[in-house]
């Protein structure tokens, strides 16, 4: 199956899912997953008209950001952990970082001096293997970022257990909701290939997607 049969199945899939929540289609953003995938995937992604990709690791856009640097109106997020020493290269490189996981970083990224916009990650399994912040620990990460002139918060975002199950996924995009409309913060980003309809029905407005576009990754 080519990149454009995938891409309307996913957008199918979008669709179906907000007409059954009585949500607009327009309210769910699509948020492209290339880690692992080289720069010619995203070529051809963005000729399809996607324009927001998320990437995991700061050295990987480093190496990707130079051959697509052409590519108008490309907005790259960083979905995955971001160490405190590469917070100068992480505000070059992205638009969004959408894993801000304590105050601490929210101040370092700030004091790079780059308006860059920032999704809250929020931990809301016991995996250990999981990053992200503790609900506890969410209104003062909210103040930080708030009282940052470079940052702009747009949202949250959550990664539930892994299952094949979609629907153990939706207590998790619930409790993410809940905890975004208690703070007054718009965005959700959650859901993924497996999980997305769930998370549609839960409010996303961002659904994260690698594997159903771009088919299984590959490590090199």
């Amino acid at each position: 199956m080519s990149l454009s049969d995938r891409l309307a199945s996913v957008r199918e899939r979008i669709e179906n899912a907000c007409a059954r929540a009585g949500r607009s289609s327009g309210s769910v953003k699509l948020l492209a997953v290339t880690k692992v995938f080289g720069p010619e995937a995203i070529r051809e992604a963005y000729a399809l008209g996607l324009r927001d990709f998320g990437e995991n690791y700061v050295q990987e856009m480093e190496r990707k950001a130079p051959v697509l640097a052409d590519l108008t109106g490309c907005r790259f997020h960083l979905i995955g952990h971001l160490q405190s020493n590469k917070t100068k290269k992480a505000v070059q490189l992205f638009s969004s970082i959408d894993t801000l996981d304590s105050a601490k970083l929210a101040q370092r990224l700030n004091a790079e001096g780059k308006p860059v916009e920032a999704m809250i990650e929020v931990k809301l399994s016991h995996e250990e293997a999981k990053s992200g912040a503790g609900p506890a620990d969410l209104p003062a990460i909210v103040e930080a970022v708030i009282a940052a002139p470079n940052l702009k918060l747009t949202g949250l975002m959550t990664v539930p257990p892994w299952s094949e199950d979609a629907e153990l996924s939706r207590p998790y995009f619930a409790k993410l909701r809940a905890l975004a409309a208690q703070h007054n913060i718009p965005e959700l980003s959650m859901g993924m290939s497996n999980d997305m309809e769930v998370a549609i029905e839960e409010g996303a407005t961002w659904v994260r997607v690698g594997t159903a576009l771009f088919g299984r990754r590959k490590r090199p």
